[in-house]
């Protein structure tokens, strides 16, 4: 087992989790989130082309003809394209479909339009309250989960630990622009899910040393709790790792945010497992009465 000194960087740590969530925050406050098409609306449009083409030359045309902002990708096989466009300034959004198809037929021959939708701005208004609904009950769940199952101060270790992944991951989007879409927004759910299912191990090992460990004060019972479940973390998180980058790689440009939100996730997920939810306890000032097991009446009276 290893006897890393966790709880002796806690103050380093908890400095470094208050920087990247004010960087996090303020992105998000001042430059934003850089919204997709299925939050903001905008068009989709699936294009056939007679031979292969690549992704890259279709995006050019479209950036030529000043249709820079959309996604462009291979789906299906190497003759067909798929378009997202979010709304385009000064252009009406029932004509930006044409202007594409327009664009491309300029450049290539046999084109074919597959489909063409339009998704209205009020949809992607309703998705985006929706999606910030979502994550509010997610958190709010797993409060009432974590007092039922722990105590309260475990529960505000818990929800700490998830808020502080979801903003520096949202933050990471903001601060580099990368697109978010409603992908995106399920790999924070997800990503929340597997912080919570972490935090819970270690939790369950911190109250099982509380009672169980006569000697040693709750920075010495920490830990220790955190040493003995180390390798269990660090091989949930390298092969969750294994699998997203390998995402990253071959999935294409339509997964990529996705994998992209869960890397980010699954990393400060596995850091706040360790130093935030831990963390909070020291701070809030744990002790083993808190965790201690209600006497039973009989016992009592028999004494």
């Amino acid at each position: 087992m290893t006897t890393f000194d966790f709880m002796g960087k806690r103050r380093i740590a908890a400095g470094v989790s208050i920087v990247l969530v004010l960087v996090a925050i303020a992105s998000v406050i001042i430059v934003g989130v850089n919204r997709g098409l299925d939050f903001t609306g905008g068009v989709r449009v699936e294009i056939g082309f007679a031979a292969p083409v690549a992704a890259e030359d279709v995006r050019t045309v479209l950036n030529d003809a000043g249709l820079a902002e959309g996604v462009v990708q291979n789906y299906g096989s190497e003759t067909d394209i798929l378009v997202r466009m979010p709304p385009v300034p000064g252009v009406d959004q029932s004509e930006v479909g044409d202007r594409i198809v327009e664009a491309v037929q300029t450049r290539f021959d046999d084109v074919a339009l597959r489909n063409l939708e339009f998704v209205g701005p009020a949809v992607g208004e309703e998705l985006t309250e929706q999606g910030g609904l979502a994550l509010l009950v997610a958190l709010g769940v797993v409060m009432l989960y974590i007092m039922w199952r722990f105590t309260g101060k475990f529960a505000i270790g818990a929800v700490t630990a998830l808020v502080h992944d979801v903003v520096i991951t949202v933050g990471a989007f903001s601060v580099f622009q990368w697109t978010f879409n409603l992908p995106e927004l399920a790999a924070l759910l997800a990503v929340i899910g597997y912080s919570l299912n972490d935090t819970i191990v270690v939790s369950d090992r911190i109250r099982e040393n509380f009672r169980g460990i006569r000697r040693g004060t709750p920075h010495e019972i920490i830990n220790q709790s955190l040493n003995q479940t180390l390798g269990r973390t660090l091989v949930t998180s390298l092969t969750t790792l294994l699998v997203l980058v390998v995402l990253l790689i071959v999935a294409g440009e339509q997964i990529a945010g996705f994998a992209t939100a869960l890397t980010i996730g699954v990393v400060v997920g596995t850091y706040s497992s360790i130093y935030v939810a831990a963390n909070v306890l020291l701070t809030m000032g744990i002790t083993k009465q808190d965790l201690a097991l209600p006497e039973k009446e009989g016992v009592e009276d028999n004494a």
